[in-house]
């Protein structure tokens, strides 16, 4: 499939469900120099009022303190793996179809499109099935 793949640490805190909530965690890691490839933000369905804030990736001293003093921690329930690729239709099918196969159950699934390129992170509840899911994707 020609794919780059590899494990990535998420990092995760609570935010406030209300205006501005959201932009509080992400101008504090800015603000410590991160450069985030992902956001995924929701709100906590079982805590209202709550939300709670995904990032990728978090490097460096400054980058994580500025992240904990915020009250985030690196995920240690969800392991993820992030496939980049060139984009071509099906080819959300494609993956999650070797997946299906190799009978490895996602946790999540998150994948965009920019330009020619698809990169797509996926979740999983351990990190024996992170492994073995990089070990597929690359031997195609």
């Amino acid at each position: 499939m020609g794919l780059f793949v590899e494990a990535v640490d998420v990092w995760a805190a609570p935010i406030p469900d209300r205006a501005g909530g959201l932009a509080e965690a992400l101008r504090a890691l800015r603000d410590a120099g991160a450069d985030l490839q992902c956001v995924i933000a929701r709100r906590t369905p079982d805590q209202p009022g709550s939300g709670v804030v995904f990032v990728t990736p978090l490097q460096g001293d400054a980058e994580i303190s500025a992240a904990a003093q915020f009250g985030f921690n690196v995920t240690h329930k969800v392991h993820s793996v992030r496939v980049m690729g060139r984009d071509r239709p099906g080819i959300a099918a494609n993956l999650t179809q070797k997946i299906s196969e190799a009978g490895i159950n996602l946790r999540g699934f998150s994948a965009a499109v920019i330009g020619a390129q698809f990169v797509a992170y996926l979740a999983l509840d351990s990190r024996a099935d992170a492994e073995r899911l990089i070990r597929i994707l690359t031997q195609t």
